[in-house]
């Protein structure tokens, strides 16, 4: 079942990547088993200028942050707080990004490109989360995949 639109709002609210490292505008689908979210790459993103200033291409590295936010962070706090954790205790915590297996980017984002972020649950045990994610550009061409995995941590220890 879809999540209401207060529920996606708390979400949001509670992503601790901000500007100029946030890559997701928006949550459109989220349950218990899934997540989907969009971002835009704006023309004016600080890594266009060395990446590459006759070519710019959003950098690998950057797609896949960008999956780690919709499909393991977004996806994380919205297990925690249907598990019971409140908005206080999610926000005094960060996400240790532990893996990414099989990734494999088949095209490039270019500036101004809105891309599509698939998150699929594979497991959730003792605040890891394991999901099978998607990167694809609107017109649902997949640019990379993979299977991620992170850890929420206390920031406070």
């Amino acid at each position: 079942m879809e999540a209401d639109r207060s529920i996606i709002e708390k979400v949001l609210a509670l992503i601790p990547q901000q500007a100029p490292f946030r890559f997701i505008d928006d949550i459109v689908e989220i349950d218990e088993d899934h997540v989907v979210g969009t971002y835009r790459f704006r023309e004016d993103e600080y890594f266009y200028r060395g990446h590459f200033p006759q070519r710019p291409v959003t950098p690998g590295v950057i797609l896949l942050e960008t999956m780690a936010q919709t499909g393991i962070v977004a996806l994380g706090i919205y297990l925690l707080l249907k598990e019971g954790n409140s908005p206080e205790e999610i926000s005094r915590m960060g996400t240790l990004f532990a893996t990414a297996d099989g990734v494999e980017f088949d095209h490039p984002v270019f500036p101004g490109e809105r891309v599509v972020v698939r998150g699929r649950k594979v497991y959730m045990r003792r605040g890891s989360l394991k999901a099978d994610i998607t990167l694809e550009k609107e017109k649902g061409q997949i640019v990379c995949s993979g299977t991620l995995a992170g850890k929420g941590v206390s920031f406070d220890e």
